[in-house]
């Protein structure tokens, strides 16, 4: 049965859009499109690994249903998220005679998801585009809220802009597909909401480990259902993260940015997420917001489902805390050359905690 999220947007321009959830509905994306008609062509972007998975049988359904579609395959991994890139896909887009009235549909993890929007975004000033997200992290997290952009060679996401998509379609089938590594991915995104947002998701993962470690379908259909919920619910309030409520969702984020960033990427988005949780809790109970206990329970949390607690070995022997500080003072976050951390204060709780002293970061460890 397929659950439906609906994001209201705080405006009153009918911006608003659905979250379709259900299993194995993939490769009806011909059907899913009608409810968006009428439009003048469909432009699939995806990565090589999407491709070849998903995207190469979903072109071949809708060209032979008649569609006017086209193909656009990007290399899978961060670092394909970048204005070159882009560029490359705008010619693209031109040279396909692809106009306002085309959609283009973004299908793939989270680095498609982002681009994808971006493209949409500044194509001819903005054509309608649809997320098809085929990671854990995208479907919780990425695919729903309409920030798009790309990185610069010094922090990620700081060139973009919020652009809503008109529709999402989440296939939580795919989930039982992906690697390992990609699962634990998206897991420490789904640990960010518990941990920062939601305390009855909390427990039901703390409680039910071994079923989200065994991907049981019930509950990764609960997990994405019940994170895109809280999504929805804080994008509605703060869509352009001006409220205030918004930057909540970056709990644990600006340790992970600076670690993807030392890491030359090598770190996984959600990897750096779960290490960074936890350099947070760390951070927090430095501050005396939070006990020893509340640390442990983080880190026993990550442990339980799998997720990293600490930087590998190689960047943890070699870490330049002057180069993190100096990463993290690039951060959206940060006002005025001041460092702002997303900290937690109990379970399912945080608040914005504004002109952190760098030396309780630094010895932070």
């Amino acid at each position: 049965m397929t659950s439906l999220v609906h994001v209201s947007l705080s405006d009153l321009t009918c911006r608003g859009y659905d979250i379709f959830i259900d299993s194995y509905r993939i490769l009806q994306f011909g059907e899913f499109l009608t409810q968006f008609e009428p439009y003048s062509s469909v432009v699939i972007l995806t990565d090589d690994k999407v491709h070849e998975k998903y995207v190469s049988d979903i072109y071949e359904l809708l060209r032979r249903s008649g569609f006017d579609v086209h193909l656009c395959v990007i290399d899978s991994g961060e670092k394909s998220k970048n204005i070159d890139v882009v560029i490359r896909i705008w010619n693209q887009l031109l040279e396909n005679g692809t106009d306002r009235n085309s959609i283009l549909a973004a299908v793939g993890g989270g680095v498609v998801g982002d681009i994808g929007g971006f493209v949409a975004a500044t194509y001819a000033r903005g054509i309608r585009f649809i997320q098809i997200p085929t990671t854990l992290l995208a479907q919780v997290d990425s695919s729903v809220g309409g920030k798009v952009g790309v990185d610069l060679s010094a922090t990620k996401n700081m060139v973009g802009c919020f652009y809503q998509p008109v529709g999402v379609l989440v296939d939580t089938s795919v989930i039982s597909t992906l690697p390992q590594a990609e699962y634990i991915c998206g897991l420490g995104e789904v640990a960010k909401y518990a941990v920062s947002l939601d305390s009855e998701l909390f427990e039901k993962l703390e409680s039910n480990a071994d079923k989200v470690n065994l991907r049981d379908s019930d509950m990764l259909k609960y997990i994405v259902k019940r994170c895109c919920e809280i999504k929805a619910r804080i994008v509605g309030e703060d869509e352009f993260e001006r409220v205030g409520s918004r930057i909540f969702l970056n709990y644990g984020h600006t340790f992970a940015h600076a670690f993807e960033v030392i890491s030359e990427f090598t770190l996984s988005h959600g990897q750096a997420v779960a290490i960074g949780l936890v350099y947070a809790a760390r951070l927090s109970a430095r501050l005396g917001m939070v006990d020893k206990n509340f640390v442990e329970r983080q880190i026993e949390f990550n442990r339980a489902l799998g997720l990293p607690m600490e930087l590998p070995q190689n960047l943890l022997s070699t870490i330049d805390w002057d180069n993190i500080i100096s990463i993290m003072r690039h951060d959206k976050k940060t006002e005025s050359g001041k460092l702002r951390f997303v900290l937690p204060t109990q379970i399912g709780q945080c608040v914005v905690v504004n002109d952190v002293d760098p030396k309780n970061i630094v010895d932070n460890v």
